[in-house]
């Protein structure tokens, strides 16, 4: 089998993955952080610019597989605080409209670069 995968522009992993996989009917985002950006200044403490930067980073690779923010099913997010919950929740719920996709939110010991959110999704294509 061949994987089907995206990158988009602008988006770096920090390692060995592609940002998305298509499976058919559902592609999955890899997880991003604000530092997957190259561009991304240092958000340290900022949790609502880092959560809008991974936001941004995951549209991005959406918008190369075609997809809009309507198209996503699941959402696991996690947080190295869980006291950032709120400030991350207020920038979430601008990013999709009611009825919102399923999502799972945990407190990690540390994330990759350094970065206090990663953000993680997956998608089901319409018909």
């Amino acid at each position: 089998m061949t994987r089907k995968v995206y990158d988009a522009k602008g988006t770096e992993p920090s390692g060995p993955y592609s940002h998305a996989v298509d499976a058919g009917e559902f592609i999955y985002f890899s997880g991003q952080t604000a530092k997957n950006s190259p561009t991304a200044k240092d958000m340290t403490g900022d949790i609502a610019a880092q959560t809008q930067q991974c936001f941004d980073n995951l549209f991005e690779v959406m918008k190369e597989a075609n997809l809009t923010s309507d198209d996503v099913v699941k959402v696991n997010v996690y947080l190295t605080d869980m006291n950032n919950f709120a400030e991350m929740n207020g920038v979430y719920e601008k990013q999709f409209v009611a009825p919102y996709p399923a999502r799972t939110c945990v407190a990690v010991l540390a994330l990759p670069l350094g970065a206090e959110v990663e953000i993680e999704m997956v998608a089901k294509r319409s018909k």
